[in-house]
Order: C-alpha cells, then structure tokens, then sequence
C-alpha cells in the first residue's frame, strides 16, 4: 500500500473513529469529548488537502486513485471487493465534506457548550462525516450504498438529537422514513445492475452500459434518480427537509451544506456514462430539478421561521443542480460548481441563523426579530455575504455559479432547454424575493423581539467559522471559474459538451441580473416600507398553499399513506374473515361433530346393549325386507 492510497482510507477512517471513541467512552469524557471531534474532522480535512496536492502533482490519467481494503462479498457470481477510489470528482466532495464539516464542528463548541448530551452530539457529527465519505470514496455501487444508508442513519441520530421533543422525534422518523422510499429504487437499480452486467462495480458498469438496452438504461435511471430524490430532498420525496430543522442548527448545516441533500447530485454525477446513454431518464431529471427549484423557491416566500426559509432555498438550490446534471456533458460541471459554491453560502447563512437564534433566546420566528444588524455585526455582515451569494450578484460565488447553469439550459437548446431556463431565471427572481425578505425581517426595521431579550453577538467559536464561510461565499466561485478551472479537472470524469447558447451569455446574465433586482424591489417595498405584523396576515391560496409546503404532505397522505391504510385493513379483513375464517369455521366444525359423536360413548353396558339390539333388528328387517322384495 502506498501512501496515497493509505491517506484514501484514513479519509473516513479517523472520523468514524473518532465516532466510536466518543460513543464507547462514556461520560468520563464529557468535558472533552467534543475537542476529539473537531480534531478528527480537522485531521481528515488535513489528509483530503494532502490528497488534493498529491492529485496535482500526475498527469490527468493517473490522478485517480482506488484501494481495495478487502474482499466484502466473496460468493459465487458476485464478488465485490470493499473498494475505495478518490478520483477528482470525488476529491471536490472530500474537500467540501471535510472542510466545511469542520467549521460546522468548531462552530458546535460554542453552540452547543452548555448541552448536556454534547459528547453524543459530536459523535453523531463525526458519524455523518464518515459516513458521506465513504459514500463519495466508494470504488462500486455496493459500498456506495453502504455510505448512503449510513448517511441516512446519521441524520436520523441528528435531526432526533433531542428526543425528548415529540416533533424532534417525529421530524426524524419522517425522515428516516421518506428517505427509505428513495433508498428502495436504489436497490432495485443495483439488483437490475448486476442482472444486466453481471456486476455492480463501477468500471464494469459504465464500460458495458454502451452494449445495454435503451430501456434497461431509462430504468436504471430512473431508480437511481428516486434514490436522488430521497436523499437531495427533490420532488416528490421532499416533505422531510423542512421538518428536519428540529435538529439542532449546526446539523441543519451540515445536511443542507456538505452532506446529505448533496448525495443525489454526486449519485446522478457518478452515474454519468448512464444517464448519457438513457436520454429519457436524462429528461426525467431535468424536469425534477426544474420543478424543484421553483416548488422550494415558492416555499420560502411564506416561511416565517427563518430555519424553514432557508430549508425551502436549499430544495430550490439542489432543484438548480439536479438540472444542471440532467443537462448531461453539458451541465455536470456546472452542477458540481453550484454545490461547491452553495457549501460556502448555505452553511454560512444557516450558522448566521444560528447566531441570530443564539442571540434571541431560541426564537425562529423572523416577525419577532427586527433591527439585529447594529446589535449583531459580525453574523449580519457574514450573513449578507451569504444572501449576496444566494441571489448570484456578481462577483459573489452565486453570480458564477448559477448563472452557468441557466447558460447552460438555454445553451441545450430545444423546448426542454427553453423552458428550463426559464424556470430557471424565475426562480433567480423569486429567490431574491424571499432571502430580502429574511434579511429584512431579520436584521432591518424597528425591533420586535419580547422584553427580556438582550441580543448578543456569538462567541468568536461560532463567528470564526462564519467568516471563513463568508470568505468562501465571496471568493470561490471566481476560484472554480477561473480558466475554466473546475471544467477542466471534472472533465476526465464526467466529460464535456460545449453548446452555443440559443441566447447570448451576456443576454442571459442581463435578464438574470434583471429578475433578481426585480425580487429585491418587491421584497423591499413589501416588507421595508410597511409595517410587520406579530402574526401573518390572512393569507391568499396561493400563500396558504406555501405556508402549507405546497401541501405536499398532504398529497403523500391522500396518495400513498390512506391508500396504504386502506390496503392494509383488507388484508386484515381478508386475514381475519377470510383465511382465519376458514380455519375457524372447519375447526368448529369438527369440534361440533366430535362431541355430538362423543354422546354415543356414555360407558353403560345397558346403553351399549340396546345399541346393538337395534342394529341387529334393523339388520334383520333389511334382509327380510330384501327376500320378500
């Protein structure tokens, strides 16, 4: 084993480490347990900026690198080694998982400082990191799976943290459970897999996809993309995310920012040279991802609590890249690009509404907020960057990031590509609309907050990771821009397809510039120049239909949970009247006729005697009655 291919397990191996020390340690730990947490995330961080430095140093050819630890599944037939492979799409999600992970845990030593389950907490933290890791590091679809489940086993630990919380339990059982819905296609995709190829191992995969099947291709799409939509939160698997804020905020973080909802992207991604081949499955994602960005962005306009608001921006944003990634050669640069830059801004505006909670006694509600930018400067300022980032004003991460998936639906071309990019440009426009509304309401008009409340700025723990992530939201999409540079390192993994746009790039920007002040302007004249009520107004259908996410929980009820139940008490009512009634009724029976029989048994000799009399004459009378006939 070399040293690169020895600093690929240690990846995931010291957080899951640190995981299990702080789970077996007990309570003697609690009074440093959390420092072991932070020191392993950093540590990985450490060893994925190694790796990234080393990649640099080959030649694009021998930049991958792959390990297998073990032989997992040795039967006959199947054999899947427990295979780790760090190539460069890959690296941009080990950068990302670490480095923001990192923050988010150093952040959680001042949040979290007075919890009394903290050591458990930073546990579950290191957990969730191991687990994307291996979900991002796997060298096949077995062990990719085996990281995607215990993704969704972190988040359970999470967003349930405090149980004791009916809602908070409630929340992470939702989840669990939608998120369950999703895991099945990819199930099924990897049982179609190895009947079709004989193999679920990457390599094996892709370089036989050319000799499959249209039609076995578009399946396999499409349940890769139900396992997508699961985990990225994306229609119709999406009620989950915004109960999943009960968790406590720095998890929320982490789940919108570097882990979670991001493994739908990766997963359509990696499964590139599928997807390429399967152009109606192709189709289906962008539709996803189209409907999405618009069904979140719709969301996050009736959102009072700030945490929810945010929560409906990341389904719009995932919306943005599954879209991206349906647009094929085309598009997968630019959906990895957003992600990247999206980690920076959406983890930065989720501890800033961290802060502002910390700062507010726990309130989430934005109409009890008002005027915190004197009292709070550092997470306003940190914040702002992160909204400046999120409406993609230029030069913040954003303006370079979204604007290159729009270009790249009207550069598509057709009616799909048309009215992408529209939807596209009219989410830019609605999500300007509800992130001034945030800021408004959060950090602009007079205060509204309870008397009692004494806001105070975060300790420098929880304001550090802000401002690096501030930094980020500023500087990282120009990075990832520059000379095409992330196009160029993903190339060798997902290919790419230059397409003349059917618009000119500067046409788009203009009109994507255009509907964004257009949201601000509203925004700023609905919310900045009136009065903000304690408790919202009476509401139109259609907000009341936001308010009530678009009642998707709703649909899921009248859909898939009383049609369920109804299933379920016939088969019941069969089981019972039907199966156990036959049962039932030959038994009685049976049981009737034995103790009618049994009254013949009564053990008197005259009985017996009488018994035998009888018989004998009608016997007699039988032969008599034969003779003379």
């Amino acid at each position: 084993m070399d040293t690169a291919q020895m600093m690929l397990w240690l990846l995931p191996a010291l957080p899951l480490g640190g995981a299990v020390f702080l789970l077996l340690a007990g309570r003697f730990s609690d009074a440093w347990g959390h420092l072991v947490g932070v020191v392993m995330a950093l540590a990985s961080f450490g060893v994925a900026a190694w790796a990234f430095f080393d990649m640099l140093d080959r030649a694009d050819g021998e930049r991958a690198v792959s390990h297998s630890l073990f032989s997992w599944v040795p039967v006959t037939g199947l054999q899947v080694d427990f295979a780790l492979q760090l190539d460069q799409l890959s690296m941009c999600f080990a950068l990302l998982i670490t480095g923001v992970g990192s923050l988010i845990h150093i952040y959680s030593v001042g949040y979290m400082a007075h919890d009394p389950g903290r050591r458990r907490f930073f546990a579950y933290l290191n957990l969730f990191l191991a687990a994307m890791l291996v979900l991002v590091l796997a060298g096949n679809y077995l062990v990719l799976y085996l990281g995607w489940e215990a993704v969704g086993l972190a988040s359970y630990l999470l967003i349930g943290f405090w149980y004791q919380k009916p809602s908070a339990a409630t929340a992470a059982k939702k989840a669990f459970i939608v998120n369950r819905v999703g895991d099945m296609g990819l199930a099924i995709a990897l049982m179609v897999m190895f009947a079709t190829f004989g193999s679920i191992d990457f390599a094996t995969v892709f370089g036989a996809a050319g000799a499959a099947g249209e039609g076995t291709l578009t399946a396999i799409g499409l349940l890769l993309l139900l396992g997508a939509c699961g985990k990225s939160a994306q229609v119709p698997l999406q009620s989950w995310l915004g109960d999943a804020m009960e968790g406590p905020t720095p998890v929320s973080a982490l789940i919108h920012a570097a882990t979670m909802v991001t493994a739908g992207v990766y997963l359509i991604a990696r499964s590139n040279p599928i997807f390429d081949l399967a152009p109606g499955a192709q189709a289906a994602v962008m539709a996803v991802g189209a409907i999405t960005l618009l069904f979140g962005a719709i969301i996050g306009c009736a959102k009072d609590d700030i945490k929810k608001a945010l929560a409906a921006s990341t389904m719009s944003q995932i919306g943005y890249m599954i879209l991206a990634a349906g647009l094929g050669p085309v598009g997968y640069a630019a959906a990895i690009m957003h992600l990247l830059t999206h980690g920076f801004f959406k983890a930065g505006l989720f501890l800033g509404a961290g802060s502002v909670m910390h700062a507010m006694d726990d309130e989430t509600d934005m109409r009890r907020y008002g005027g915190l930018r004197k009292l709070l400067p550092i997470t306003y300022v940190t914040f702002g960057f992160g909204y400046l980032a999120i409406l993609g004003v230029p030069p913040f991460a954003g303006f370079f990031s979204k604007d290159r998936i729009i270009e790249a639906a009207f550069a598509h071309g057709g009616f799909a590509g048309i009215i992408t990019g529209l939807a596209a440009l009219v989410g830019a426009g609605i999500t300007a609309f509800y992130m001034t509304r945030v800021m408004i309401l959060t950090f602009f008009g007079e205060k509204r907050w309870k008397d009692g409340v004494h806001p105070h700025e975060a300790p420098a723990s929880m304001t550090g990771p802000m401002i690096l992530l501030a930094f980020g939201s500023l500087a990282s999409g120009a990075l990832l821009a520059w000379g095409s540079a992330l196009q160029n390192w993903l190339e060798p993994v997902v290919g790419y397809h230059h397409a003349e746009p059917v618009i000119p790039v500067w046409a788009v920007t203009f009109f994507a510039l255009a509907v964004v002040a257009a949201g601000v302007w509203v925004a700023y004249d609905q919310y900045a120049k009136q009065a903000i009520p304690e408790t919202a107004p009476a509401a139109t259908p259609l907000i009341e239909a936001a308010r009530r996410d678009l009642y998707g929980d709703a649909v899921n009820e009248a859909a898939f949970m009383r049609p369920g139940q109804h299933l379920t008490r016939s088969l019941v009512f069969v089981d019972n009247r039907g199966i156990d009634g036959l049962v039932n009724t030959t038994a009685a029976v049976i049981g009737g006729l034995s103790a009618r029989i049994r009254r013949v048994q009564s053990g008197f000799v005259r009985s017996y005697a009488l018994s035998m009399f009888t018989g004998a004459a009608l016997v007699a009378a039988a032969l008599l009655a034969v003779r003379l006939l």
